[in-house]
């Protein structure tokens, strides 16, 4: 263990020791001589050399240890090394019933903050594993940990967790959600005309997406609804209405260089390196132009099985998986420990000081003290 001080400069104060001692010299008692006359005429001797003699040691002892302990807590001394006992914690993913937590260890919800498992369990969406890599930081090192998460686990984000500890991983049986709808979006198209082979391949990557046949045109000047693809047909830039809704966060897909604006970047090259789409950003949108005619022999890619998922990749990208069996999940160890945090002994000192400040009130305002004086 060593001791360090964040304010060294603080240890001036040391100076104010003078304060008492002066203070004690001053109110020494004073003898004053006493005259008799029978003793005029005898042979006057040389006084002895008076000896610096403090009076009630006690009290200025106190004192210049309050002053000594007040300059060290102007310092902020650190304790490093020192030894931090921690009890074991079992922490609960929100979403599960608690948990009896055994004797001597502490009990919180896996969530921001570690809330008591007292306290209202939190909201249960929440990212456990980043949850438990924060953990494990805070934690010392020599903490055990338990862990109950429902199985399968979510909140998983992109890799397995790796802590510095071993954890006991207690994976809890939880209904699963039911499965989220087709969110596939639903391609709109514009109200110019299109010919056979272009409908037949929209009509097919509808048909990929959804399992649904295309639906019909819109009307003249009105704009896809939210969560729509727009498919703009005309050989002309967008018109007001769909400009807006693009900027807005709309997606366009556009079969001519007219509707795209300026320079794009090339998206789905072919064997031979040619780019399908070319991609244009609209405010918060974008605009995805075909480069060719929709035809097998103008866009080769278009033989491509893969083409309506990569082309569904572009439009709306894929969502992280979030939901794992929780066996598969069990943290790794040989994550590098959390560096150990010095001790603050500002609590202890400020304890020190108003027992020794008691302690001198007492002796300076005693009877015994008064009596003497």
């Amino acid at each position: 263990m060593s001791l360090s001080l964040l304010f060294p400069l603080g240890l001036l104060a040391l100076a104010s020791l003078l304060v008492p001692l002066l203070i004690h010299l001053a109110r020494r008692h004073q003898y004053a001589p006493l005259e008799f006359a029978a003793l005029r005429w005898l042979r006057a001797k040389a006084r002895p050399r008076q000896r610096i003699r403090f009076d009630e040691w006690p009290l200025l002892l106190v004192r210049l240890l309050l002053l000594a302990a007040l300059a060290v807590l102007l310092a902020r001394p650190l304790l490093h090394g020192a030894p931090v006992q921690t009890p074991p914690w079992v922490v609960v993913a929100p979403g599960l019933e608690r948990v009896p937590v055994p004797k001597g260890s502490e009990g919180h919800w896996l969530a921001p903050g570690f809330p008591s498992l007292q306290d209202p369990a939190p909201n249960a969406a929440q990212p456990l594993a980043s949850l438990l890599r924060e953990l494990d930081q805070r934690l010392p090192s020599g903490a055990a940990l338990t862990v109950h998460v429902p199985d399968p686990m979510p909140g998983l984000d992109g890799e397995r967790p790796q802590l510095s500890r071993a954890v006991e991983w207690r994976p809890v049986a939880a209904p699963v959600d039911a499965a989220t709808p087709n969110t596939a979006p639903r391609l709109r198209l514009s109200s110019a005309a299109a010919d056979a082979q272009t409908l037949r391949v929209l009509d097919a990557v509808q048909r990929a997406w959804s399992g649904q046949p295309l639906a019909p045109p819109l009307s003249a000047d009105s704009a896809p609804a939210n969560g729509e693809v727009g498919v703009w047909l005309a050989n002309a830039p967008l018109s007001p209405a769909w400009q807006a809704w693009a900027e807005a966060g709309g997606n366009v897909i556009a079969l001519s260089a007219a509707a795209a604006p300026g320079k794009g970047t090339p998206l789905l090259p072919d064997s031979k390196g040619k780019a399908a789409l070319s991609r244009h950003a609209l405010g918060r949108g974008q605009l995805l132009r075909f480069t060719a005619a929709l035809s097998p022999d103008a866009l080769p890619v278009l033989r491509d099985p893969a083409f309506p998922r990569h082309l569904l990749e572009r439009v709306q990208p894929p969502v992280p998986p979030q939901l794992a069996p929780a066996a598969t999940q069990r943290p790794l160890s040989g994550a590098l420990a959390a560096l150990p945090q010095p001790r603050d002994l500002t609590g202890w000192l400020l304890l020190l000081i108003v027992s020794l400040f008691a302690l001198e009130r007492w002796l300076a305002t005693s009877r015994r003290r008064g009596a003497s004086a």
